[in-house]
Order: C-alpha cells, then structure tokens, then sequence
C-alpha cells in the first residue's frame, strides 16, 4: 500500500513539474497528450456558458426553502391556483390583499408600515416608482425565464431593457355596452360623452382620472398629458355635461353589469370577456374611432421588501408560460409571455375582447404626466365629483 502511494505521488509530482519547470525533461508522448487533452477540456469547462435549465437549478438552490411573500394586487385579479402551485413549488407562504387603483396602491405603500413585497403596477406607475426611488433592481433580465417574454415586450418605456418589472398582463380600456339593450353603433366615444337617449342614466365610469379624462380628450379631439387651457376648459364642460347621464362611477364594473344595473359601463377588455362569459352574453366590448388606451400591469419588488429573494423566485415563475397562461385563464387579459397560449383554449386569442378587430385604432399607451398637467387634472377631477 504504501509503495503504491509514492508510485502516485511521484506521478502527480512529475506532471506538476511539467508544468512549471520549462527545463524539465519531456514527458513520455502519450503523458504529454493525455495532459494536452485534459488541459483543452478544462479551459472549455471554464469558458463554456451554463445551460439554461442549470441556471434556473442554481438560482432556485441560491434561495432557502420556505418563507413568506405579500402580496398587493388589484382586486379579482389573481388566479388562488397560481398561489397555490408557488407555495408547492417554494414552500414559501403566500398572502394577498387587493386595491382598486394605481392610486390606491401607492398612496398606502407610500404611508409605509404596509408588510408588502410585491406590487402590480401599471406602465406609468412603474415609471413613476421608478423615478422616486421605490422600487428594488430586481434585474429580471438576467433570470432564466425572462427568455420566454414576448420581444415587444422585453424594452418598454416604463422600464427600459426590464431591470425592475416583469409582465403580469396587459391590455386595453374602453367600454362595453349591452347590445341586448342598444343596438346601434357602440365604436364611438359618444356613447359616454353624448350617448342615445335609451343609455341616459344607464352609464358606469371608471373611477379613474386617466381613463375618463383621456377618454374625454381623444372624444374631442385634443392629446394627452394636455396643459392647453382652452382645451380643458372644453373637456370639463363637456364632463360636467356628461356626467347627467352617467348613473355610477365605480371600479365594480362586473357586477353592476352582471347585476343589470347598467347598461354601458367603462371597462377592460378582460372584465368585459368575464361578463360576456357569465350572465350577459349580449355584452360587446366597444373600439371606438376615437382611439382607447392600451396597458400593461407589470410585478415589481418594493425598495426594503422584507423577502426580496421569494419576490424574484415569483418574478421568474411568472415568466413560465404555464403559469401566466394560469393568470390569464382566470383574468381574461394576455400576459406577453410566449408559448403561453399552448395551455389556453383555443378560443381565448380569437376572443373579441383580446383581437383587435381590423380597421380599429391601434391602443394609445400614455405615459405619466408631468406635475402641472397632473395639477390641472386634479382640478377638473375634483369639480367632476361635486
């Protein structure tokens, strides 16, 4: 035994030797190719990139098993089998409480002692957050499932090249009318704004100050993020008008559709999917002349979260297409997420809420404001809730 030891050692210091000492005597040939070989394979191993599916293996063994997540997120918008299969998958405990407006939400993570990781923006509260310095650089580019986001979304003006944000959703804003109860032409923002007799005082909007007062700028024909005076003097008047035939302005706007209370609601494109889907078939999702607003809701981290490495163990399992096709199985929007559509009915992407019909305006994304068009915009707001 111990002869075979120095037999190995003495071998191991030769091959040393040969590759420190330039005056050492050559090894025998087939030494020296066994050595050439082993060398050329080691350098490859070095400079070789990882497989994608080691990568994922790594970040998932980098994180502890186990935890907790909170979640933020706007209301009847998350699928209880997404949940359900993250807590199988990490171990991690997850809670979740809604809002109903990007206002909403940022006003309470602003006031702090919140608990939340994870917020669902939409494009221009991402910007917004962004440039306040609210949220952590998660960096989902470089996470093994980012590859599997659609090119178009992958560098957006919210988030250029994807440091903060990952896709949850997106879609448009419009409105939708009950042609059971109207059948005249419903792609025109005069529906809202100068509507038929038979839908006066059967209107809901939104609660929201971009969508109705954007909508009410591209109805007269004037742009967004507008500080024009003569212009939004004209675009309250015509809202204070306007607004004698509106009967609510509420986010609920399933269930006062469903419930009959109203006829024309101002909705998502996906909530109008759901409604059609349930109790009104009738239901037509509008796409007016006029042009209406596209969106994307996006999961970001917020600066400080309590459990940032289960925030990005979400961030990435949400890039899986088959789980955002469960998001958008139970939502009813698109996610951007390639090869998600395999584990969709077929019947989803030719849904008349998800395909533009042709001829219709391309969605209109509307970046945020700057503070003296926002303080305008507060002051017709506040005049249009009297």
């Amino acid at each position: 035994m111990k002869l075979e030891f120095w037999r190995k050692y003495m071998i191991v210091f030769v091959a040393v030797a040969a590759l420190t000492v330039s005056a050492c005597e050559e090894k025998q040939e087939e030494q020296s190719q066994t050595e050439e070989t082993t060398t050329e394979e080691t350098a490859e191993a070095a400079t070789e990139e990882p497989a994608a599916e080691e990568v994922a293996a790594e970040e998932e063994a980098a994180i502890p098993a186990g935890g907790e997540l909170h979640i933020y997120n706007w209301g009847n918008y998350t699928n209880p089998e997404l949940i359900a299969k993250f807590e199988a998958a990490h171990n991690v405990k997850v809670t979740l409480d809604a809002y109903d407006s990007n206002e909403t939400m940022l006003a309470k993570v602003k006031a702090g002692g919140h608990g939340y990781d994870i917020v669902v923006p939409g494009d221009y509260m991402v910007a917004i957050m962004i440039e306040e310095g609210m949220l952590e650089e998660t960096r989902p580019d470089q996470m093994s499932n980012f590859q599997n986001v659609e090119a178009s979304w992958k560098d957006v003006y919210w988030d250029p090249g994807r440091r903060y944000s990952v896709p949850w959703q997106w879609g448009t804003t419009s409105f939708a009318v009950n042609t059971a109860k109207y059948s005249g032409d419903i792609n025109t923002l005069a529906i809202l704004f100068d509507p038929p007799e038979e839908l006066c005082g059967r209107i809901n909007m939104l609660l929201d100050v971009n969508d109705v007062l954007n909508a009410g700028l591209r109805y007269l024909g004037h742009p967004r993020c507008n500080n024009n005076p003569d212009q939004l003097r004209e675009l309250n008047d015509m809202l204070v008008k306007a607004k004698e035939c509106w009967r609510t302005m509420s986010y609920d706007t399933i269930a006062l559709m469903t419930a009959g209370d109203v006829d024309v609601t101002q909705q998502w494109n996906g909530a109008a999917m759901r409604v059609r889907l349930s109790d009104v078939p009738t239901a037509s999702y509008a796409y007016p002349k006029e042009g209406f607003t596209g969106w994307m809701d996006n999961v970001v981290v917020l600066k400080g979260a309590a459990n940032v490495e289960n925030a990005k163990l979400f961030q990435n399992f949400i890039m899986d297409p088959e789980n955002a096709a469960l998001i958008s199985d139970f939502a009813k929007y698109a996610n951007g997420i390639a090869g998600s559509e395999t584990f969709l009915d077929a019947e989803f992407a030719a849904a008349p809420e998800i395909k533009l019909p042709e001829g219709a305006p391309a969605p209109e994304f509307v970046p945020p404001c700057g503070a003296d068009v926002a303080a305008l915009y507060d002051k017709i707001w506040t005049n249009l809730q009297k």
